[in-house]
């Protein structure tokens, strides 16, 4: 791999369009997209859609093995660190399906022996049934989407499932697995701050090693778009993010991103990889990529369609759009995603994972320490409490700064 060059990218010359260099390539994970859901919530604008009738289930499990062997290239000899499932709804699968699926990634990938393998699961009796299996097919954690414990609420953000199908779920899960995370959301219509904090508690009960807090937004293209419900005012959203992280906190769970919470060393490593800006080769429909070479990074994206996805590959691939990162962006992308870990990350990394010298984002650094928005510090980029609660703010400076 060639010698290391980040000093040849500096401010006076990183709006030209040009290779970057990197003497080392970063860690890897491979991500896998099962696009069906058995209903679209109204809040959801994922690559997700209605099954209507039974899912093309062994044809699909074909076309990702195929997606798979025809991206080796491109990662061939690099250690896969984590695997994540996501989707859509990943556990519609049957375990023999997932068994088939990560025997092929097996076979074709160097998959270090500790590999984190999560699966995302929907509440449901049927889906509780096959944890079992999925954890003899290799799945080492399970992600529940409960969102919220409170009958009122699910049926607010259109879940398909009860309370009752929710807390068997994780109760399943927490049995059968080592590591499971439960989602959550909040600032949901019509929601009050006690009863954000019984949702917590609710989860609490089963102590979960992970749990996920999602602030409900709304998003272009959902039904919640068309038709806004009436959801807590900002000040109200801001109390209950304060309360849930102070009531996870009292159980010991820490926060290291911006809606993830872990107990111990229970950190997601496959999100973790995202957030530090490693490399993550994308498979199934509308699944993205980004890879890093030693000259430059890349991003992909397969077409979004099941159908058309399933067409594609029949016909000798799937890829929609394949470009290489310009180096103008690889500062504002390295930052949006790093800056959403509390600790943040070794400053070092900056110029590992771009190939860029720091000095390129010196200015604006110097500006978010003097807004209080980020820590004075030789060795971390890290914002403060003040940059967590305006994150947003914070990262739209890097984007003006360009």
């Amino acid at each position: 791999m060639p010698a290391s060059s980040t000093n040849n990218l500096s401010p006076s010359n990183i709006h030209s369009p040009g290779a970057v260099r990197l003497t080392t390539l970063p860690p890897l994970s491979l991500y896998v997209h099962v696009p069906w859901c058995v209903r679209k919530c109204p809040y959801c604008d994922f690559n997700s859609h209605q099954a209507r009738g039974d899912i093309p289930e062994h044809a699909y499990i074909d076309a990702l093995i195929s997606d798979l062997e025809l991206a080796l290239p491109s990662v061939w000899g690099r250690p896969v660190q984590t695997v994540f499932i996501g989707g859509g709804t990943p556990s519609l699968l049957h375990p023999e399906s997932l068994d088939r699926l990560l025997s092929a990634v097996r076979a074709r990938m160097m998959l270090i022996p500790d590999a984190e393998i999560t699966l995302e699961a929907n509440p449901g009796t049927a889906q509780a049934a096959r944890f079992d299996g999925f954890r003899a097919a290799g799945v080492t954690r399970l992600s529940v989407g409960v969102q919220s414990l409170s009958a009122q609420h699910l049926r607010a953000l259109g879940r398909i499932h009860d309370v009752q199908q929710a807390q068997t779920a994780i109760e399943a899960a927490r049995n059968c697995f080592d590591n499971i995370n439960v989602d959550l959301m909040y600032a949901l219509p019509g929601q009050t701050l006690e009863q954000v904090l019984s949702d917590v508690r609710g989860v609490l009960e089963y102590a979960p090693q992970h749990v996920s807090a999602y602030h409900l937004t709304i998003e272009p293209n959902t039904w919640f778009h068309r038709y806004p419900p009436q959801l807590p005012d900002h000040d109200s959203a801001a109390e209950m993010q304060q309360a849930i992280e102070s009531l996870l906190a009292s159980h010991g769970y820490g926060h290291y991103e911006t809606s993830a919470f872990a107990q111990q060393d229970n950190r997601c490593r496959h999100n973790l990889n995202y957030w530090q800006f490693g490399d993550y080769l994308g498979i199934g429909a509308g699944a993205h990529s980004k890879l890093s070479f030693s000259d430059r990074i890349t991003r992909q994206m397969r077409y979004k369609q099941p159908r058309e996805y399933l067409r594609r590959m029949a016909a000798g691939g799937a890829i929609q759009t394949s470009n290489v990162v310009l180096a103008k962006d690889l500062p504002v992308e390295f930052m949006m995603n790093a800056l959403r870990l509390v600790d943040g990350v070794e400053r070092r990394m900056f110029a590992e994972r771009t190939g860029l010298s720091i000095t390129v984002v010196a200015t604006r650094l110097m500006q978010a320490v003097e807004a209080g928005l980020m820590v004075d510090s030789a060795e971390r980029l890290q914002t403060t409490l003040k940059g967590q609660r305006f994150l947003n703010d914070l990262l739209a400076s890097f984007v003006e700064s360009q």
